[in-house]
């Protein structure tokens, strides 16, 4: 017997730890709740375990307010370096260089304080679903509350239409069903009865005797008992690990942290030699500060956050235009290094809308075209036969159902009915019509413990009018049910000729993933007065009529997008609350890899073994949504950067807990703030176009920091040879010269990175290796090679030029300097805008046109009266600018060597071989060409 604590004045239900109310009895969990079936509780009793447990609401946590993230963000290393820099141009007086850097620290911090704001918004989405109301019975008298105020022991009401209030269960029922895919992820309505279910491992979405806060009731109605309230439900549970789950990072990210890392080694270190042969040399303390600052200046990628936020907003846009939303700019470089999608099944590989998709009829076999509750669709039979008269089955179709389905798709009641008066749309037959011609003179309705429903009429066959009753249900009920069968010209035989024919069609369909549904009928002349006084007696000696087979049909562009995501070495697994045979018919069909597992199964296995397995396995049935999360985490684990598709509340957790999780924009607002992306169009073909967004990202990003790391390292030693060979003083470059390179400059080229078109193989190639981050060996080798090329044409063009230097006024020397940097750097912008491909083949005329500004701002940077005196530069004459410019060609010209000589070598090698079949199934194994 369930046991009951006490306060010494009423007994106090136990049910905070409490899950497994199904498989107690019903008077065992009164009981052990203290309350009363038909009185419920009193005003004083409810009031009590209120203050107790609280009321009925999903808790929120406060959100972090705008002020805290931007001070996460000025934390940021980089920032904190600028901050240094501007702090110390204010000590000695260089007002200009302290207002721009201290601009740009500004920017950074507003740009990332704008993407995190919305972070924390899914358990406040989750409480915004609380169901207003519920009718109660409270005191013996049946009360309309809000659905805050019920608390566990409270006795419940539900009737279809319903939003279930809490979590109960179930006292009572008559045909209830229950629509659970927000929760569960199963298409089809659940029948509910109050029957003990003597297991206490039962998976949710087969405890048949709960019902389960914010699912709805489609059919029938019930009486509940309240078992729990707000975070104790099973809503309130994916609510609390929401909570739990703390925002990652991205890999862009982390990438960038251990670059600034190393980027903020080399300008410290670079720093201290030049402030150590300054006191050395006994230079003047000014001098050496401002010899810090520029060497500052000039080592940190002070333009690098600024421009990769500018190139993910040109991603993110591109994306908006492709109908995927992200919410944060990170978001659109993880994307492309997708390695497994797995993705819930309904609403998203599929269209959550149930369909007649095979008809076995009087022993033969017909075919159900169209889509969805689309009215719009043919019968297609075998070539030669008779057409048929399907009358007999289009009454059980219209007459045995309760469905409505508007001529806009619109369904009012059971989903698998609206497929059945799809089905008789189809047929030529309009169901409100009939039903209205036809009324019924009785009715056995349906119920889970007899899965069948009887309607009784007059109907016209054979051009008589006769009284027919119609049966609808399970093909084992309905089969048991029957005598005879129906065969081609509506000849009878007795059931057992044909029972072996009519178990292998069953098996059939079963066996495609088909919910199959049998109809019969019998003739009952002269036995209206019998069937209005018991039905039920009467539903037996049936002749069988026909099946049908239902499906959430998949979405056409799904099987496409699952091909091309295996050719691009991404591994997609179905994660479904359906039923595991279900789940393995339709992975089938999508082509998914091999491997099926029910949740059972799954939660048996250790996460040894189940990571093990998972290279094998692609499709899971009957989760739960904890196992959802669990997949989740030992994939990335595993080293997959996983992306979680989901439309219901069930999929938020494990959204939120994936590298990039993926919204359907007509699912839960729960699970659109719980996810990273929202798909506006529901199309998992989308997600495919998104990735190769991303991935096309990357490549820039990729290009942009090879070519900012070069330009940084040319810098640096340009600053660290003038300080060491004391050549100008120490000061190759004014800061206010690096600032501009950095605004002015090399604004331009990145520009021209961004708009390069994405080369026509990129979906042909495994995901990037994540052990291989951008700043690895062989780039760290190439940006040093490329740096070393335009500091030693920078110093050369510096010492050959003529006249003196002077860190006072303008000088033709660092004139000259800042030229060849500059012009350098537009001219092997354009050639390191792709990697090892040439970047002087089409399109280029539209990149010229966009490196024509920086190199006409140059030539006002060196020309016009006042940058000269901001920028300490003066006018060159025609030939030293011919000068700058035959220097400056060098650049590219080595670069493009470079890139071919690479291009040689690679063709000389052995041909890449394609993506075997188990990479394309577990991109672990690929690696980045």
């Amino acid at each position: 017997m369930a046991r009951t604590e006490t306060d010494g004045t009423h007994p106090r239900p136990s049910t905070d730890t409490r899950t497994d109310w199904h498989a107690q009895d019903a008077e065992a969990v009164v009981s052990a709740l203290a309350t009363d079936p038909q009185s419920g509780l009193t005003a004083g009793e409810a009031d009590e375990r209120r203050r107790r447990y609280g009321p009925n609401v999903i808790a929120a946590e406060p959100a972090p307010s705008t002020w805290s993230i931007a001070l996460m963000q000025l934390r940021d290393p980089m920032n904190l370096m600028l901050v240094a820099v501007a702090v110390l141009s204010v000590v000695i007086g260089e007002i200009p260089t302290a207002i721009v850097v201290a601009v740009l620290v500004g920017l950074n911090v507003v740009l990332g304080t704008r993407q995190e704001v919305k972070a924390r918004a899914s358990v406040d989405a989750l409480a915004r679903m609380q169901t207003p109301q519920g009718r109660v019975i409270r005191g013996g008298t049946l009360t309309q509350l809000d659905a805050t105020e019920l608390v566990p022991g409270d006795v419940v009401q539900l009737e279809a239409g319903d939003i279930v209030p809490a979590d109960g269960r179930l006292l009572t029922s008559a045909t209830l069903e229950t629509q659970e895919a927000a929760l569960t992820g199963e298409s089809a309505p659940v029948a509910k009865d109050p029957q003990i279910l003597a297991a206490a491992d039962v998976p949710l979405g087969d405890r048949s005797n709960m019902a389960f806060q914010n699912t709805s009731v489609t059919r029938g109605t019930a009486t509940m008992v309240v078992t729990a309230t707000g975070m104790h439900t099973q809503m309130g549970q994916i609510a609390s690990m929401l909570s739990a789950v703390a925002p990652s990072r991205s890999p862009l990210q982390r990438e960038l942290d251990s670059l600034t890392k190393v980027l903020g080694v080399i300008a410290w270190t670079a720093v201290a030699t030049i402030v150590v042969i300054g006191v050395i040399r006994g230079q003047d303390v000014t001098m050496l500060l401002l010899l810090g600052i520029s060497m500052g200046v000039s080592a940190i990628p002070t333009g690098m956050p600024t421009f990769v936020q500018a190139m993910l907003a040109y991603g993110a846009r591109q994306l908006a235009d492709a109908k995927a939303v992200v919410k944060n700019l990170t978001d659109v470089e993880t994307l492309g290094a997708t390695s497994a999608i797995n993705s819930d099944k309904t609403g998203t590989l599929t269209m959550n809308q149930m369909t007649v998709r095979s008809l076995y009829f009087h022993g033969r076999w017909y075919t159900v075209e169209g889509e969805g509750y689309a009215k719009s669709g043919k019968i297609t039979q075998v070539a030669g036969e008779p057409v048929p008269d399907f009358t007999l089955l289009a009454y059980g179709l219209c007459l045995d159902s309760d469905a409505t389905v508007s001529d806009t798709g619109e369904v009012v009641g059971d989903p698998t009915e609206a497929a059945l008066v799809v089905l008789a749309a189809k047929l030529g037959v309009d169901a409100p019509r009939t039903r209205r011609t036809y009324p019924r003179v009785a009715t056995v309705p349906f119920d889970s413990a007899y899965k069948f429903m009887a309607t009784f009429h007059h109907l016209q066959v054979d051009g008589d009018t006769q009284f027919v009753e119609l049966v609808k249900g399970g093909p084992d009920v309905v089969l048991a049910r029957c005598t005879t069968a129906f065969r081609p010209g509506r000849q009878t035989v007795p059931l057992d000729e044909v029972r072996e024919e009519l178990t292998v069609a069953t098996r059939a369909m079963s066996e495609k993933g088909l919910r199959v549904l049998a109809f019969a009928a019998r003739r009952l002349d002269g036995r209206e007065d019998t069937a209005a006084a018991d039905p039920m007696s009467l539903v037996d000696d049936l002749t069988f009529v026909g099946m049908v087979g239902i499906i959430d049909p998949l979405r056409p562009e799904a099987i496409e997008s699952v091909r091309i995501a295996h050719e691009a070495g991404i591994a997609v697994r179905m994660i479904t609350g359906d039923h595991a045979i279900t789940a393995s018919a339709i992975g089938a069909e999508l082509g998914l890899g091999p491997g099926a597992i029910g949740g059972p199964e799954l939660q048996a296995m250790t996460d040894e073994e189940l990571s093990a397995a998972l290279p094998d396995l692609h499709v899971f049935g009957r989760v739960t949504p904890q196992d959802k999360l669990r997949l989740a985490d030992l994939m990335q684990k595993g080293g997959a950067v996983v992306a979680m598709t989901g439309d219901a509340v069930n999929d938020a957790a494990a959204l939120k807990k994936a590298d990039i999780g993926v919204a359907m924009g007509s699912g839960s607002e729960v699970t659109k703030q719980a996810g990273k992306m929202v798909l506006t169009d529901d199309n998992f073909g989308t997600l495919i176009t998104a990735i190769r967004l991303g991935r096309n990202i990357y490549e820039k990003i990729v290009s942009y920091i090879r070519y900012q790391m070069s330009k940084l390292f040319s810098l640096v030693l340009l600053f660290l040879v003038a300080s060491i060979f004391n050549i100008n003083d120490g000061v190759a470059l004014t800061p206010l010269m690096v600032l501009f390179q950095h605004f002015f400059i090399t604004l331009f080229p990145v520009a021209v990175i961004m708009l390069d078109p994405a080369p026509p193989d990129l979906m042909n190639k495994p995901p990037r290796d994540r052990a291989m981050p951008i700043a690895n060996r062989r780039a760290f080798v190439q940006w040093l090679a490329y740096g070393v090329l335009q500091f030693a044409l920078t110093l050369a063009a510096m010492l050959l030029a003529p006249g003196e230097m002077s860190t006072t006024e303008g000088n033709v020397p660092m004139t000259t300097a800042f030229v060849v940097l500059s012009l350098g750097s537009v001219l092997g912008g354009l050639a390191m805008r792709r990697d090892p491909e040439s970047g002087l083949v089409p399109p280029v005329l539209g990149a010229l046109k966009i490196l024509s500004v920086p190199i006409v701002v140059t030539v006002f940077a060196v020309e016009l009266g006042f940058l000269q005196d901001l920028l300490m530069t003066t006018s060159l004459t025609g030939g030293q600018w011919l000068a700058c410019l035959g220097w400056s060609l060098i650049v590219p010209i080595v670069v493009e060597a470079d890139k071919a000589l690479r291009r040689r070598r690679r063709r000389r090698a052995e041909p890449v071989q394609p993506i075997p079949a188990e990479v394309a199934v577990d991109p672990r194994r690929a690696r980045a060409r």
